[in-house]
């Protein structure tokens, strides 16, 4: 069939749609057949509208996929609006989320944005664009929003969009729960495309925006189900190590209540407390008498507390700091632990070397203090039982030593006391409303050691294996340790060492004497033996009275030296200490001759002539020697 006048123009028309030809090239040669060209301009349209909602179905499929790939919040939030912005070819995109706590939306990430201001902005419920979409979830287009009359503008917000410029704005709902064309749900937040010059937003750019919110509003309830879930897992994974810390605390708890247990129910010592301590607690650990002088040590090392007479007291105040407190306490990488019985210190229990302990091993340490006092307390108890069947033998010995002294010998060696060997014999004395205290802190004295004691006629003897300690540093030691523990002034005096009963019936005899002497010169609450006060103790052994004797004597001198506040007493007691020699004299009080001349001639004066003569000198030199150890100048 040949061609018509109008087939050429149409077929051209065709071909140059089927290559793709541009609305310009069209409409050059549509003017050759009008109604041809027409229908190729609108199907040209139509391919284009296709091939642009094409692009931008497959956009969304990516940005579908893109959400649904990333976990975390802040990048999806960052993704959406990146993608906002790149659809709609805007000069800027932006998300505002609601804020729970404050009650009005802010502006939760932008892209191409400029203005800090308007990166800053809050909104209440309503108040611009954004307000009215978060209060109606439906979208709202302005193509120029500073004279849209349809938003409650706002001071501050106007000054934000000022500041960044923008001029057409489009903003849809974030919605959860139902379709954006329902316009029910939950909003979620507000996502914008906006532009600094007028621009009217097509439906087609309004329905695109809608996808991809509701898209992001998918992905952003995601990545927070996530971030909760992990948020709970972490939470899970804290409670999950507190609950395997406590039960490893709970099951150290038990290991350690089973081993001291077992220490009680086994009596054991104290060095057994010591070693389970360390071993539960991994650190050094040493127990003290109430003194602070070590009883025990586990593990020992550098952190243990030295014979120093500093860090003794740094023990002494940190033990009273715990028994006030009732409870372990921290001093310079030692814990330190009061041992109590009641009001009653027994000691103290040391861990060195330690800085912080948490709470189940702070009280793991505490009931090591209590275990410690429980051991020690029997233990004392167990002692003072065996002292007082042991004690009898001391009643037994100094009451009937001539009945048979190779009997008492062999008693004592059943009891764990060798007579045969070098014993230290004590007689403590104290006042009449403290003596009956006595004999138990007699035995908290001798705790621990192989020593025994007894009451015997108002005081209580001792007997003390000879260890080569001075028999008078003895007595003052006990004199001391007892004092402390009555809380009143005891007086001790020692004697030995000696062996066998008839050696040890003799010393308890001179100690008796030495004791009276110390009494008659006024030195209660002392301790000494015979040695230390020499032939004046045997002769105060028999009841004088030492004041009047001394008064009688040197009455002259003390009355003079006392008016004048002169040396007569001093000069004469370095006269005879100097053999009677002027030159000695004179040299030991640092004085010219003639001065102690005179001073002699004073006292010839006031004692007569005769102070000089043999009788009257010894007299003289014992109530010299009797005044000085009375404790006078």
């Amino acid at each position: 069939m040949p061609e018509t006048s109008h087939s050429a123009p149409a077929a051209r028309l065709l071909r140059l749609l089927a290559d793709g030809a541009t609305a310009e090239q069209l409409g050059a040669l549509a003017a050759e057949d009008p109604e041809a060209g027409r229908l190729a301009l609108q199907v040209h349209r139509t391919l284009s509208q296709h091939r642009r909602r094409e692009h931008q179905l497959s956009a969304l499929f990516d940005t579908a996929g893109d959400l649904a790939a990333s976990r975390d919040l802040d990048a999806v939030l960052q993704a959406i609006v990146r993608r906002a912005r790149m659809l709609l070819g805007t000069d800027t995109a932006y998300l505002t989320l609601p804020d729970e706590e404050a009650g009005d939306t802010y502006m939760r990430v932008t892209d191409g944005s400029v203005s800090a201001l308007f990166q800053r902005l809050r909104l209440e419920l309503g108040e611009g664009l954004g307000g009215l979409v978060a209060q109606t979830a439906q979208p709202y287009a302005t193509p120029d929003y500073r004279t849209d009359a349809r938003f409650h503008h706002t001071r501050t917000i106007d000054a934000g969009v000022v500041d960044e410029g923008l001029v057409g704005i489009l903003g849809v709902p974030l919605l959860l729960g139902a379709s954006t064309a329902a316009g029910t749900g939950k909003v979620i937040g507000v996502l914008f495309a906006a532009d600094r010059s007028p621009r009217p937003f097509t439906p087609d750019e309004v329905a695109l925006l809608c996808t991809l919110a509701a898209h992001a509003a998918i992905a952003i309830d995601t990545a927070r189900a996530l971030e909760d879930t992990r948020a709970a897992l972490a939470g899970l994974a804290e409670a999950n190590t507190v609950i395997s810390e406590h039960s490893a605390a709970m099951q150290r708890a038990e290991q350690a209540h089973d081993r001291l247990t077992d220490l009680v129910l086994r009596g054991g010592e104290a060095p057994a407390v010591a070693e389970a301590v360390a071993g539960l607690l991994n650190g050094t650990v040493t127990i003290h008498d109430p003194d602070g002088r070590p009883l025990s040590a586990a593990r020992p090392g550098p952190g243990r507390f030295p014979d120093d007479p500093e860090d003794g007291r740094a023990l002494r105040e940190a033990v009273n700091d715990s028994r006030t407190a009732g409870r372990a306490v921290l001093r310079a990488s030692r814990w330190i632990c009061a041992v109590l019985a009641g009001p009653e210190l027994l000691g103290s229990l040391v861990l060195h070397d330690r800085g912080q302990l948490d709470d189940s091993d702070r009280r793991l340490f505490e009931r090591a203090g209590v275990v410690t006092a429980l051991l020690l307390l029997l233990r004392r108890s167990v002692a003072e039982a065996e002292n007082r069947v042991r004690g009898e033998l001391i009643t037994d010995l100094l009451t009937t030593p001539q009945r048979d002294p190779a009997h008492l010998t062999e008693r004592g060696r059943r009891l764990g006391i060798d007579l045969d060997r070098p014993q230290l014999l004590l007689v403590a004395q104290a006042g009449p409303e403290s003596r009956h205290k006595l004999a138990e802190a007699a035995g908290r004295y001798l705790f621990g050691s192989p020593s025994i004691s007894a009451e015997q006629g108002g005081t209580v003897v001792l007997l003390l294996p000879h260890d080569g300690a001075d028999p008078g540093e003895a007595a003052r030691d006990a004199a001391a340790r007892f004092s402390q523990l009555l809380g009143a002034p005891v007086t001790v005096a020692a004697s030995g060492p000696s062996c066998g009963p008839p050696a040890l019936v003799a010393a308890h005899a001179e100690a008796l004497r030495c004791l009276r002497a110390l009494q008659l010169l006024g030195r209660g609450g002392d301790g000494a033996c015979a040695a230390d006060l020499g032939f004046l103790g045997i002769l105060l052994g028999d009841g004088h009275e030492v004041d009047g004797f001394v008064a009688a004597t040197l009455g002259p001198l003390l009355e003079y030296d006392g008016r004048r506040r002169t040396e007569l007493v001093h000069t004469l007691s370095a006269y005879f200490a100097n053999g009677g020699s002027l030159t000695r004299t004179k040299e030991e009080l640092h004085l010219h001759i003639n001065t102690v001349v005179q001073r002699l001639d004073r006292v010839q004066a006031l004692l007569g002539a005769d102070w000089n003569s043999p009788e009257r000198a010894l007299e003289l030199h014992l109530a010299l020697r009797l005044h000085r150890l009375s404790g006078h100048p």
